[in-house]
C-alpha cells in the first residue's frame, strides 16, 4: 500500500494541551459571537438561518426567456433581497421558484398581517424581475402580452414551522446516532474510546457552528445533512486509529500507552491525509464552482470535514488515553518491570490494556 510519510516519529500527545486549547478558543468565540448576537438590540439571530427555519414567500414566475439563475440572484440582490434561493422545475424548464426571508417576524401577527408581508415580497421580487422587461399583469399572459418577459403566476408562504419540526428531527436524529456509536465502540473496543470519539463528534459539531455564527453563513437544510455527513465521517477516521492501537497493545507490552498511541496515529496517518485529503479537495470544488444553491452545505462540509480530520488526532486520542488512565489511577498496582523499573501501572477496563505505564 502507498505510504506518504515514512518513519515518522510526532509527539501528537505531548502536543495535546495547544490542540485542545484551539478547540476552546473557537468554540468561545462562537459562543460569544451567538449570544452577542442575541443580546444586542436590533442585532442579527445567533445564526443567519434560511427560509427553511424562519419563513418566507415563494414566487412562481414564468419568463418568456429564462434568464440563469445568477443573473436572478443578482437582480435580486440589486433590489435589496438578501439570501434567495432560485429553484428550477424539472417538468417546466421556463420556470423558476424564488424563496426570499420574510421582510419582519411573524411573531404576534395574525393571518392579515401575514398576507401583507408576502404581498410585501411579491412586490420586491417584482420590482426585481422588472430589470429584464415588463410583467404580463392581471389575466393576460405571456402568449396574449407579446411584449411582456415573465409572469408571476403564484405567491405562496413558507411557515417557519415546518423548518422548526424538521430541525429537532435532525437534532434528535443526530444525537440517537452518538448513542448507537457510543455502544458500538464500547462493545467492540472500550467504553473510554467510546467517550473519545463522540466528544470529538461533539467538538466538530460545535466547531462548525462556532465557524457559522461567527461568520453569519445562512444555515439551511443542507447544513444540517451536512453535519450528519460529517458524523459519520469524523467517527470513521477514529475508528481507524483506534483499531491500530488495540493492535499495537496486543503485541508491545512494554512501552506506555502515551508511546502506543503515538506510534498508532503516525502509523495511520498517511491513511487519515490522504483519505481525508481526496475528499477535502473534492469538497473544496463545491465552495470554488458548485455556485449559491449548494454555497453553505459544501461551506459546511469544507469546515466539518477539515475539523474532523484535526479532532481525530487532537481530541479523540487523547480524551480516550485521559480517560483511560485516570481509570487505571483508581486501581494501582505496583509492579517490577525490567525497563520502568520499580513504578505504578494502569489496569484499564480491558485485559488487553492492563498492567501498562501511563506515566510519562
Amino acid at each position: 500500500m502507498f505510504n506518504l510519510f515514512q518513519n515518522i516519529h510526532i509527539d501528537w500527545l505531548g502536543k495535546r494541551k495547544a490542540f485542545i486549547a484551539f478547540s476552546i478558543f473557537i468554540m468561545v468565540a462562537g459562543l460569544i459571537s451567538a449570544i452577542s448576537r442575541e443580546l444586542t438590540p436590533g442585532g442579527t439571530n445567533a445564526f443567519n438561518l434560511g427560509v427553511d427555519f424562519k419563513g418566507g414567500t415563494v414566487v412562481t414566475t414564468k419568463f418568456r426567456q429564462r434568464p440563469t439563475d445568477n443573473e436572478i440572484r443578482d437582480a435580486l440582490n440589486a433590489a435589496g433581497i438578501t439570501d434567495p434561493v432560485i429553484q428550477a422545475t424539472t417538468n417546466k424548464p421556463d420556470e423558476v421558484l424564488i424563496k426570499i426571508p420574510l421582510l419582519e417576524s411573524t411573531a404576534g401577527q395574525d393571518e392579515q398581517q401575514q398576507q401583507q408581508q408576502v404581498q410585501a415580497g411579491r412586490q420586491s421580487v417584482k420590482t426585481a424581475l422588472d430589470t429584464f422587461g415588463k410583467e404580463a399583469e392581471g389575466e393576460l399572459t405571456l402568449d396574449t402580452a407579446p411584449d411582456a418577459a415573465y409572469k408571476i403566476v403564484g405567491t405562496d408562504s413558507v411557515g417557519a414551522i415546518a423548518g422548526s419540526q424538521l430541525r429537532n428531527q435532525a437534532v434528535t436524529a443526530t444525537l440517537l446516532g452518538l448513542v448507537g456509536i457510543l455502544l458500538f465502540i464500547a462493545f467492540r473496543y472500550d467504553w473510554t474510546y467510546a467517550a473519545g470519539a463522540v466528544l470529538a463528534v461533539f467538538h466538530d459539531v460545535l466547531m462548525v457552528l462556532s465557524f457559522f455564527s461567527i461568520l453569519q453563513w445562512e444555515v439551511n437544510l443542507t447544513v444540517i445533512a451536512a453535519i450528519l455527513t460529517i458524523v459519520g465521517f469524523s467517527v470513521n477516521d477514529s475508528i481507524v486509529i483506534f483499531d491500530r492501537i488495540r493492535e499495537n497493545m496486543a503485541t508491545n507490552r512494554i512501552d506506555s500507552i502515551f508511546t502506543i498511541t503515538n506510534e498508532s496515529i503516525n502509523q495511520t496517518l498517511s491513511r487519515t491525509v490522504i483519505t481525508a485529503g481526496l475528499v477535502i479537495l473534492s469538497v473544496l470544488s463545491l465552495v470554488l464552482f458548485g455556485g449559491e444553491v449548494l454555497r453553505s452545505f459544501s461551506l459546511a462540509l469544507l469546515v466539518g470535514l477539515t475539523l474532523g480530520c484535526y479532532s481525530t488526532v487532537a481530541i479523540a486520542s487523547p480524551i480516550a488515553i485521559w480517560w483511560q488512565s485516570k481509570l487505571g489511577r483508581a486501581e494501582m498496582k505496583d509492579v517490577v518491570t525490567k525497563d520502568a523499573g520499580k513504578q505504578k501501572l494502569a489496569t484499564a477496563a480491558r485485559s488487553s490494556v492492563t498492567r501498562r505505564p501511563v506515566t510519562r
